[in-house]
């Protein structure tokens, strides 16, 4: 029998789930990582989030490893070099968050666009029940700019002709069935940042994504636009960023990611008080993905992979 060591969540559900396959399943509270290996190391499947940083090291230290399953799309937590030195398949969950994602970039767009945090402030905060200064804009009529239409960015380039906006795209592959269908067209980077009124990223991380959007592109974004990052905030250059909203450039943003996550989280801010500091700026701690529906379509792939990996095929498995 297979040993499943996981670090996440809701074990119950994840229990229930993995009757009938040929696994024992051992949960761990903490993430994965070389400072948190687990006391008993011996079983042959890890199930991580992208909160555990399986590096080499980590690697190394679990002999008995066979193969890797990410709870999510993202991989970029997983040292997939070393992975493959010891020839372990490493899958991910490629379409859990689709729609989730997506909504949620739509959610901070309509927070910005109709200064909704400011409007809940004003009445909590202020205990004022007046509109001064928090006039905002319709979407209606202008231009999102999709940086990434894969499978989460085509659902927000649906979401955007839905609220009647003019969309446009940047993405190395092209879908040319799904941009007559949606009226949605194909631009370079730079085009859609000059053109666009609010820009939404969805691509991966990767090396050919690592600050895609940086100090050398981000002067031909058009003066007061509005950028939001669903996807990983390295995509982005967080001096970059920070230059753009001080200066105007940028009117404002919504991050739901941000470079140097893991800091965050052990309390090292960085540049996140600057970014707190803005009262233009909406910050979330890369909760997108985080809805009870997403979670159950996570825990289904991924006792997937499993089976599939138990059966010898394995699937979704990032190359």
């Amino acid at each position: 029998m297979a040993r499943w060591g996981e670090a996440g969540k809701n074990h119950l559900l994840a229990s229930e789930k993995l009757k009938g396959a040929d696994v024992e399943p051992l949960f761990f509270d903490e993430i994965l990582s070389a400072e948190t290996m687990p006391p008993d190391r011996g079983f042959e499947i890890a199930g991580v989030f992208m909160d555990s940083p399986v590096s080499a090291a980590v690697i190394d230290g679990l002999p008995d490893l066979k193969f890797i399953t990410t709870l999510s799309t993202g991989f970029d937590h997983i040292d997939l070099q070393a992975a493959a030195a010891k020839g372990i398949p490493v899958s991910s969950v490629p379409a859990y968050g689709e729609v989730t994602v997506a909504e949620f970039a739509f959610a901070l767009i309509l927070a910005l666009s109709r200064k909704i945090p400011a409007s809940r402030d004003r009445v909590r905060v202020e205990k004022k029940f007046t509109t001064d200064g928090l006039t905002g804009f319709d979407l209606a009529g202008k231009t999102l700019g999709v940086v990434g239409a894969g499978r989460i960015g085509k659902h927000a380039v649906t979401m955007g002709r839905g609220f009647g906006m003019n969309v446009i795209a940047f993405d190395v592959i092209h879908d040319d069935a799904f941009a007559a269908q949606t009226g949605m067209s194909y631009v370079s980077l730079e085009e859609l940042l000059a053109k666009s009124d609010v820009i939404t990223i969805h691509c991966p991380y990767m090396p050919s994504t690592h600050h895609l959007i940086n100090a050398n592109n981000i002067g031909l974004v058009k003066k007061g636009a509005y950028l939001v990052n669903t996807a990983r905030g390295a995509v982005v250059e967080t001096p970059a960023l920070l230059g753009a909203l001080k200066s105007g450039q940028l009117a404002g943003a919504g991050l739901d990611v941000i470079e140097g996550e893991e800091d965050m989280k052990k309390g090292n801010l960085g540049a996140l008080e600057e970014f707190l500091a803005m009262p233009n700026v909406i910050v979330t701690p890369h909760n997108a993905f985080n809805t009870n529906e997403a979670f159950v379509r996570i825990l289904d792939t991924t006792i997937d992979n499993i089976v599939a990996y138990l059966q010898g095929s394995p699937i979704n498995v990032v190359k």
